[in-house]
């Protein structure tokens, strides 16, 4: 996912829109930074200090369900307890240096993760009602940058930079959740955010066991307690990282497919030439027909994203018909949001529709997603890494266009 405006230029307008930021300030401390850390972890660290096991559950409930950072606020724990963690730890969140909140509810903010203009990643929280209620889904990134350089997607432009740790991960969904609770009493609060989906920047099975380990916090009922079915882990397709995944943690799995054969998804998504869709579809066969998948295995959902002319035809929708035929999906069509330089174009509403229906009449369950956020570029497809590009492939690319365009004009005087 990737935003058409610079990051570096929104962190600027922050004040400009009387926007304020959260006082989250990243330090280079050497403590140990337990908002990261799993259960397992804070066990073990608890038992190194000599304490019991039990005080790992009692320090997770403070962070992660009340919000509460400062030791000596966390009252069921005894005085000379908190001391030491005061000398030895920290509740650290990445440093949020932009927040913007849009007037259908959508929130986004942009998070400082290390030093310079382009270690800064985006996460997106947009709310809907459904049958369920009120719910929350938070788009969660997993790196800053992207290494897969899709040819459709902003943040793939910019180069990959690094991984995120799981204290950068949770953090933002930390920092989420206590957005709605900012004026609520301690005791008050509760666990907002309702869904999970590794979405945003980044390709998360090339960030395994950060991204395993906050997806297990996401999990903990002392944590934040969610279902198994409402945390999606999304996938360009690393197929061997998806059996990995099968292996490890039960969530929900996604695939961004775009493509329904192999010729157009090597030029839309190029891991295809390594892992293309034979492989992959099997790969989440075995997912699906993982032992324990009651809840959050019982199909893949399909990521689709919508370009006019090039993947949204007829044949196309026939094509994604006999691929899934033996793997059971839910189909998500997605509007390109186009941004700067970007060589497709958002595919109409009429051929839209009319490619749901293809799917839809074969039995499919096939969604268009809506767009949402866009008065603060926080729609599906604008959240972009910026803009520090090391690997100077956004410029490459900007001037391939630049060329075939030029191309195309000499072609036509000719």
């Amino acid at each position: 996912m990737n935003t058409a405006q610079s990051i570096s230029t929104l962190a600027q307008d922050a004040t400009l829109q009387g926007e304020a930021v959260p006082k989250t300030v990243q330090t280079n401390s050497s403590k140990a930074n337990l908002l990261g850390m799993t259960r397992a972890e804070l066990e073990a660290f608890f038992e190194q200090m000599g304490e019991k096991k039990f005080r790992a559950g009692q320090v997770m409930k403070w962070i992660h369900q009340f919000g509460v950072t400062d030791f000596a606020d966390m009252t069921n724990i005894s005085g000379k307890l908190r001391e030491k963690l005061v000398n030895i730890a920290e509740v650290q969140a990445p440093e949020v240096v932009h927040r913007h909140y849009s007037k259908d509810g959508t929130r986004k903010w942009v998070f400082r993760v290390g030093e310079g203009e382009g270690s800064l990643v985006e996460t997106v929280l947009i709310p809907a009602d459904d049958k369920t209620g009120a719910r929350k889904t938070l788009c969660i990134s997993s790196q800053v940058g992207c290494a897969l350089d899709c040819s459709f997607c902003s943040t793939g432009k910019q180069g990959f930079q690094r991984d995120l740790t799981p204290a950068e991960i949770i953090g933002q969904l930390w920092v989420a959740n206590q957005s709605y609770m900012e004026d609520v009493p301690v005791g008050d609060r509760t666990r907002t955010v309702t869904n999970v989906v590794m979405m945003g920047m980044g390709e998360p099975l090339l960030n395994f066991d950060p991204v395993v380990a906050s997806m297990s916090l996401m999990l903990d009922d002392f944590a934040y307690g969610m279902s198994k079915r409402r945390v999606t882990l999304s996938t360009s397709g690393v197929v061997p990282m998806i059996d990995k995944l099968a292996q490890t943690i039960d969530v929900a799995l996604a695939i961004s497919l775009h493509a329904p054969n192999d010729p157009l998804r090597n030029e839309l998504v190029p891991i295809n030439k390594k892992y293309p869709l034979e492989q992959l579809i099997a790969a989440c066969q075995r997912y699906i027909a993982k032992d324990g998948n009651e809840s959050s295995r019982k199909h893949i959902t399909v990521e689709y994203v919508m370009l006019d002319g090039v993947n949204d035809k007829a044949e196309h929708a026939q094509q994604l018909l006999k691929l899934l035929k033996d793997l059971p999906s839910k189909i998500n069509l997605i509007p390109f949001n186009p941004f700067p330089h970007a060589p497709y174009g958002r595919s109409s509403r009429n051929r839209i529709m009319a490619f749901q229906k293809t799917l839809s009449d074969a039995g499919f369950v096939c969604t268009i997603r809506q767009t949402r956020g866009d008065d603060i570029d926080a729609a599906c497809g604008q959240l972009v890494g910026q803009v520090a590009d090391r690997t100077r492939r956004a410029e490459k690319w900007k001037q391939k266009v630049a060329s075939q365009h030029n191309e195309i004009l000499r072609t036509q005087s000719d």
